[in-house]
């Protein structure tokens, strides 16, 4: 096991790789506890670099038996010399952050990078219960709470701010090739998705696309909500916040006319900060609800298999292991921190393949 300098070092190397991402969402993050913020980061930087080796990989390269060696190595405890690597392990022994969630989040990946399509909504959310839903509910674990409930809770919002993303971005996707609108929606509302893909424009048919992707993301953050009063009280804040922003997301674009073809919607900085105030006076007074409804379809089997017991976190070491505190480390509301890096990559490639 590597010493509390190493450990400090590759902690600092996590954060330096974080910061070469998205700092949008660097406030709401302000608002989670040290003992959460350290393993976050870790996750964070491996989960990035997952993203990369898959979205970049060559013809004849392999990057999923590459990642799934990595995390053989980290579940044995013996690591293979990347920092992020080293990190997760910390992450792992401590908690026995369940191994299924991350190679969930890679397969996620290698469906974007092999341009699959998706005809109906249930498809579409199972590609977010990939890229989204393992994320919230890796989050959910690290906080603490194991139970199938609050798990599911978390894979929901996951899924609601994926949803998001998706009604956000569909002019930045298409310009890539991707479509993760339901087709069939599409379809329904006189669209032939090939041949917009073409050539994508914005138009009224499209317009209720989006609105009706964004109803679907509102009914999830509101089934998701009550599960945020089952986080501990010190994360609650935090991951409400979180939920805030990314809803306001949406309704931003509902008052631009529900353009993402053609533009980019960002919320303020000014409404960001009142979301967060809002989010700081609000958590607390989330209520449970009554009776846990029916999980989405989706990540059923995600939340079975974490509390079962059957996943491979039984490889994982029992001692905990803690990341040393540094009072200048940055938070990070990694959830948030790691869609939104994403996207960005997604416009920087958009915007290197006009200028070639």
């Amino acid at each position: 096991m590597r010493d509390e300098s190493l450990a400090s070092s590759d902690l600092a190397s996590c954060i330096a790789m974080m910061q070469g991402g998205s700092k949008t969402f660097f406030a709401a993050s302000r608002l989670l506890p040290p003992r959460i913020r350290y393993q976050a980061i870790a996750l964070y930087a491996f989960c990035r670099v997952a993203d990369d080796c898959v979205d970049h990989a060559g013809a004849h390269d392999e990057p999923l038996e590459h990642l799934n060696a990595r995390l053989d190595a980290i579940y044995a405890g013996a690591p293979l010399d990347h920092v992020e690597d080293h990190a997760l392990s910390m992450v792992v022994a401590q908690v026995g952050l369940p191994r299924h969630l991350l190679q969930a989040l890679i397969e996620g990946f290698a469906w974007d990078a092999e341009g699959r399509r998706y005809e109906r909504l249930e498809d579409v959310l199972d590609y977010s219960a990939r890229v989204a839903g393992s994320v919230g509910a890796m989050m959910c674990w690290i906080m603490g709470p194991r139970d199938a409930p609050t798990l599911e809770r978390a894979c929901e919002l996951g899924l609601a701010m994926q949803l998001t993303n998706i009604a956000r971005d569909v002019g930045e996707d298409a310009r890539m090739g991707r479509l993760y609108l339901p087709r069939q929606w599409m379809r329904a509302s006189g669209l032939d998705p090939d041949v917009w893909l073409q050539q994508p424009s914005f138009n009224g048919a499209l317009s209720s696309v989006i609105a009706r992707l964004l109803g679907e993301a509102e009914r999830l953050y509101e089934k998701a909500k009550p599960g945020i009063a089952k986080l501990p009280p010190d994360c609650r804040a935090a991951i409400y916040s979180a939920s805030l922003i990314y809803s306001e997301i949406g309704h931003q674009l509902k008052r631009e006319g529900l353009n993402s073809v053609d533009h980019r919607t960002v919320v303020s900085a000014s409404r960001k900060l009142k979301l967060l105030l809002a989010a700081w006076t609000q958590a607390a007074w989330i209520r449970m609800s009554e009776r846990d409804p029916e999980p989405e379809q989706a990540i059923e089997d995600m939340v079975r298999e974490c509390v079962s017991g059957h996943s491979a976190t039984s490889a994982a070491s029992s001692q905990a292991v803690y990341f040393p505190s540094r009072s200048a480390a940055q938070r990070v509301a990694w959830v948030l921190d790691l869609l939104e890096r994403r996207e960005h990559q997604k416009r920087d490639r958009a915007i290197s393949a006009v200028a070639g």
